[in-house]
């Protein structure tokens, strides 16, 4: 929630910097050009907030909501507990990114194997666009957090290096994707209705507020979004976090891998062939 307040307050604070500097100007052809540098240096601020900072510190998360489930009780001081578990288990954020990077990567490719699956069942059919897009959005929620499953799982067995670990966590996901699927379902509709609901309610605070001032409508809403993105990052996605992990992790101590999920995943995904190999290959 602070890094993306951070970055709301740093998108207010340059605006006004950028449109004062027009303003002295008294040029509409600079307010133009300062009015898409605003978009440009928000984008870049936002990528690098959000893909860095952010995912070391959902890395903790995963690190806290681990051990809870490991351990049946929450650490007492989670935030550096969180930030201890991450540097004790990669070492350097450089290992943890690539990790999650191999990971992340799999997935993708393993969902869109399945995205095409259901373009072929519903795609052909008049009507049903509506459908293939729920079915989609149901596989961006139920495969989205198979990494921080996976991750969740590399905490829970730091006597093997990290690169393997993730590799036999993504093949225990698979083997129990009837339940975690059929958990993610449940979730799918708060989802929709939770990012609507606070879309709206963030539009309607910063419209009013910008057309009280005769401030410019499109640069409340780009803010309304960075206001609806942080709420969601912050409590509906660490919401569908906890469940998804939840889900995943009582299915671990029951799962044994009897068959060659490995070779059938490399067939499917080469990121998750090359995360296999950096697994059996490398320590970390």
């Amino acid at each position: 929630m602070g890094l993306g307040l951070l970055n709301i307050l740093i998108a207010v604070v340059l605006f006004a910097i950028l449109m004062g500097i027009s303003y002295l100007f008294s040029s509409g052809g600079v307010g133009a050009l300062m009015f898409f540098v605003w978009l440009g240096v928000v984008g870049v601020l936002n990528f690098l907030i959000n893909n860095y900072f952010g995912y070391l510190v959902k890395a903790s998360h995963v690190a806290v909501i681990a051990t809870a489930f490991q351990t049946g009780t929450i650490p007492a001081d989670p935030v550096n507990t969180g930030k201890t578990m991450v540097k004790d288990r990669f070492g350097t954020s450089n290992v943890y990114f690539a990790v999650d990077k191999l990971v992340s990567g799999s997935v993708k490719q393993l969902q869109r194997t399945l995205g095409h699956i259901a373009d072929e069942l519903f795609g052909a059919i008049p009507g049903l666009n509506s459908l293939k897009n729920l079915m989609n959005l149901f596989l961006d929620i139920s495969l989205g957090y198979v990494d921080e499953c996976c991750l969740g799982y590399t905490f829970n067995h730091p006597e093997q290096n990290a690169f393997k670990s993730a590799a036999d966590g993504v093949v225990i996901y698979f083997m129990n994707w009837k339940t975690l699927l059929k958990d993610a379902a449940k979730t799918t509709f708060v989802v929709i209705l939770s990012v609507v609901v606070v879309t709206l309610i963030a539009f309607v605070l910063f419209g009013g507020l910008f057309h009280l001032f005769g401030w410019n409508g499109f640069v409340a809403f780009v803010i309304s979004l960075l206001l609806a993105r942080t709420i969601k990052h912050a409590f509906i996605d660490s919401w569908i976090l906890v469940k998804m992990m939840s889900s995943y992790m009582q299915t671990v101590p029951s799962t044994q891998i009897t068959f060659d999920l490995y070779g059938k995943l490399s067939g499917l995904s080469t990121n998750f062939k090359e995360l296999w190999q950096k697994g059996a290959g490398q320590t970390a």
